[in-house]
This record gives C-alpha cells, structure tokens and sequence, in this order.
C-alpha cells in the first residue's frame, strides 16, 4: 500500500519526503523492534539523520540549517513516524525549541547555540511541562527572579525530551504575578545543561515510543547570565502560542504516520490470515472495518494538509492547528485498535508491529496540549 503517496503534498516538499522515506527503510524500520524492546536512546541513528540532513533543518540557512518551512516539515514527519513513533520522536526532538530563538531571540544566541545544533554538533530541548501542571501554559510554577546581572531559576519540569541528553534547554518560566494579565506572566531561556542548580534524570520506562527519552528536571537556585532571556520579560506564553500552533501541525503528522502503519499491518494480516477455510478480508465485517479505517485516514490526512497551508498563511492558525492535531491523533487511536482486533490474540505479542504501534498511537493524543484542550480551543476560534 502507498497510503503516503505524494499527489496531495506541495511539489516543494516532494524532494524531502522521498529523502525521509529513503532515510527511514534503511535506518529505522530495521532497527524499531530493538530499540523498543531495549528502551536505549537512538544515538547512533541520530547521528545517521544529522549526516543525512534530516534533522534539525528546520533551522534558517543563515544559522546552519536548510531552512525547511512547516510543509516540508510535515512530509518528512509522516515518513518518520510511520516507520516508528519512538525513533522518529527522538529525531525530531534533537532541535526541540529552538525555533523560539531563531524567531524571536538575538543574532549572538543564534550563533552560540542555534548553530551547533543545526551543524550536528549539540542537540536542545523544550522545558514547559511541570509535575502538576501539563497544558495550563499559563498556570506554570517554576520561577526566574531577576539577581544583579543574572536570572536565578527555581522549581521543576516534567516529560521534557532530551532533559538529560541536551547541551541546553529552552525553559519556560514565571517572571510575574499579575493576575489581571495571567498570560504575561512568563518568560523564555536559554539553559545550559550543565550550569550549577540543574539537576535531570529519566522517567522512569514508558509503555510506548520507548526510543525516545523524557526527564524530570530540578532547578535549585540555578543561576543563568541575564543575556539568557529570550525576546523580553513577559512574552513567554504568547511565544508559546505561535510555537505550538506550528507543532501542532507537525504532531498530527505522528498521528498521520501511525495511522498509515496500523492500517499497513492490518491489510497484510486480512489478506494472509485463514479463518473457515477463506482469507479473513473476504469477510464483510473486516471489508467494513478496513474501508472505515481508510475513510478515517484520507480525512485526517486531508486535514492535516489543509491546515498546513491556513497555518503558513496565518489564516486562524491556532483553529486549524488543533483540529488537525485532535483529529489525526485520534484516528491513529480508532484505526490501531481496529488493528489489533483483526489481528486477534496475535495482537498483544510484542514481536508484532501492531502492537508497538496500538502503544504509541496512545501518546501524542497527550502531549503538545492534551486533546481535551484542543476542543477548547477548536471551539473558541470557529469562524
């Protein structure tokens, strides 16, 4: 099956995706069982797409990176994730937040930091999740208090990417206490990972993308020099907004990847599988359930697509990013367990590719704003 085929992608994204696909037969479908089945951090295949070009090129040439738009980045997300969720993660989140520097921060922080991480020389994270806060943005606790010429940063953060593999962070804490203006109340960072006060170590294993690593963060009087705050105090949460809108495109292609994998799998096992002496896919019922899965996956792509352009274009960004992401995801969700019932008791080895994917399909219904929020926010800015 070609269920990713080009016809509905921009022909300037076409060269990047065959590039993506090519990347992903050779150097991640052959290695996502093991790297489930270990839980070990991908390093060696990061290291293989940094080479290829393939990851954090996002990143403007003028810093080192080939300057991909939001629709490239979509064509190559679809390749990656479904190849495998856990893998793909990893790479995508080697250059996680640096967007908020190169868009909004100085020439001298793009050169310090931006550029190592577009020449393969460090890798960056995104520090907003806290313990008991997870999309409130603006209910965030961990605080940066101005001292002299420094900013000293105290509290923790959760499920951060890269949180102890990163050379630096961009940390999203609280500067103010207005409560007539809750959503100026914070600021962006740059934070070395190496800085005295920072303190990160894995969460303990997930069930699902397990190549992909998460962390739990301690800052104790973790002192960064002034010069660290990205744009100016108080822009933080609107930083945010823009900088989920855009990866909120990108996370329905996770949902777009996996759903293609589950509906892979499943077509394979229908039409090898015997059941009363006939192939299981001459059966109405599983005719039925591969066309509902198919009908689901064309509309969650097409969607996804759609709101790639309405968000390059600025044309109610926020209101098609979350629809795309709460749809996509979602159809990842119904059509892997549909899966996973045509395969039967097959399902729940974990040798089965299905299953990897029924697990990971679980996740990004979470994260980049939990789906619920998403509705919220659907509903809010319907035009």
């Amino acid at each position: 099956m070609n269920l990713l085929d080009d016809s509905i992608v921009p022909e300037r994204a076409r060269g990047v995706k065959e590039e993506a696909r090519e990347f992903a037969r050779e150097h991640i479908e052959p290695n996502a069982h093991e790297y489930y089945q270990s839980g070990e951090y991908p390093w060696e295949i990061l290291k293989a797409g940094q080479e290829a070009g393939l990851v954090a090129q996002d990143i403007p040439e003028e810093w080192g990176g080939r300057g991909l738009d939001l629709a490239q980045m979509l064509a190559l997300t679809e390749e990656f994730y479904r190849a495998d969720a856990g893998i793909a993660l990893t790479l995508q989140l080697a250059s996680f937040g640096c967007e908020m520097t190169y868009e909004y921060g100085s020439d001298e922080q793009c050169e310090e930091f931006v550029r190592p991480v577009a020449e393969c020389e460090q890798i960056s994270g995104l520090a907003v999740s806290e313990p008991e806060t997870g999309s409130d943005l603006a209910g965030m606790q961990t605080t940066a208090e101005k001292d002299g010429d420094e900013w000293v940063i105290n509290g923790e953060k959760y499920w951060i990417g890269n949180g102890v593999e990163a050379d630096w962070l961009t940390v999203y804490a609280r500067t103010g206490d207005d409560e007539d203006n809750r959503y100026g109340n914070h600021s962006m960072f740059i934070v070395p990972t190496d800085v005295d006060g920072y303190e990160a170590e894995h969460i303990p294993e997930k069930i699902a993308m397990r190549a992909s690593k998460q962390a739990h963060i301690t800052f104790d009087d973790c002192r960064i020099p002034e010069e660290n705050m990205i744009g100016y105090e108080g822009a933080g949460f609107m930083m945010l907004a823009d900088f989920f809108n855009h990866g909120r495109v990108i996370v329905s292609g996770h949902g777009v990847g996996l759903a293609a994998a589950a509906i892979e799998e499943a077509w394979a096992f229908s039409h090898d599988r015997e059941e009363f002496g006939r192939t299981i896919n001459e059966f109405q019922a599983v005719q039925h359930g591969l066309a509902d899965m198919l009908t689901e996956f064309e509309s969650a792509r097409t969607l996804a697509w759609r709101a790639c352009e309405k968000v390059e274009t600025d044309d109610n960004a926020g209101y098609w990013a979350a629809m795309t992401k709460t749809k996509a995801t979602e159809t990842a969700v119904d059509v892997s367990e549909q899966g996973m019932q045509f395969h039967g008791g097959r399902s729940i080895l974990e040798e089965r590719r299905i299953s990897r994917v029924y697990r990971d399909a679980r996740i990004p219904v979470i994260y980049e704003g939990a789906n619920e929020v998403q509705r919220n926010l659907i509903y809010r800015q319907a035009p």
